[in-house]
């Protein structure tokens, strides 16, 4: 790997990759390694995955959410249940569709995951940097996701301002006050402001931490499904 290709200055990971399409499955190897990751191991589902995750303790899992037999729910299940017996270990889920509920059991279970579309794996750049977020004890979550989810909860939403909604949407994305800043071209007291507001809206008490108020949030939104 050239030095030049890494995206960023992240160290390299060992991941265990769930994908029960060959093709994808490949792609996916062939991309991260080629990033200077290491794929431990490629299975093809969720039984696998639980087995490959026991023998090689990776630092992240990268896994579908539909997997056989029954093409449903199993790689998020397995996803869940590998959480709960290793708390803290680093899942990224990648989905075909917006699966509203699968999104909110996932994100409400602490930092260190990550809700991708399949569609964001073309976008290279920010893939890879999303897989190093979630490596890192951070959130990551599709802006499509992040949209179907805000939809939920119209009543509350109402009372946010289209600025506050922009504010939201980037924070459920695991952005830092001063990413919002650079993004939305506004100071850091505006941004403050806008947080606050939106948190008083939704009875969210305010928190410290970026990933824990981003799962509050995401939390919230999902709480009635």
């Amino acid at each position: 790997m050239h030095p030049d290709d890494r995206p960023d200055d992240r160290p390299p990971l060992r991941l265990v990759l769930a994908e029960d399409s060959v093709l994808l499955r490949e792609g996916l190897i062939g991309l991260l390694e080629r990033f200077g990751h290491t794929v431990a191991a490629a299975v093809g589902d969720a039984e696998a995955l639980l087995a490959a995750v026991a023998e090689h303790r990776p630092d992240l899992v990268l896994t579908d959410v539909r997997m056989p037999p029954g093409l449903a729910d199993e790689g998020l299940r397995a996803a869940l249940r590998l959480r709960a017996e290793r708390p803290g270990l680093p899942v990224l889920v990648l989905s075909q569709y917006v699966q509203r509920s699968y999104a909110a059991d996932l994100l409400a279970g602490g930092a260190g995951v990550g809700y991708l579309l399949k569609d964001r794996i073309g976008h290279v750049e920010e893939f890879l940097a999303a897989v190093g977020t979630v490596a890192a004890g951070g959130t990551v979550v599709d802006p499509e996701v992040v949209r179907r989810l805000l939809a939920r909860r119209r009543d509350p939403l109402e009372r946010l301002t289209p600025r506050e909604r922009e504010v939201l949407e980037l924070m459920a994305r695991g952005c830092s006050n001063a990413e919002i800043c650079r993004r939305l071209t506004v100071s850091e007291a505006a941004t403050s402001k806008h947080i606050g507001n939106i948190l008083l809206k939704l009875d969210l008490p305010p928190a410290e931490d970026t990933h824990r108020r981003v799962l509050a949030v995401l939390a919230h939104l999902g709480a009635d499904e």
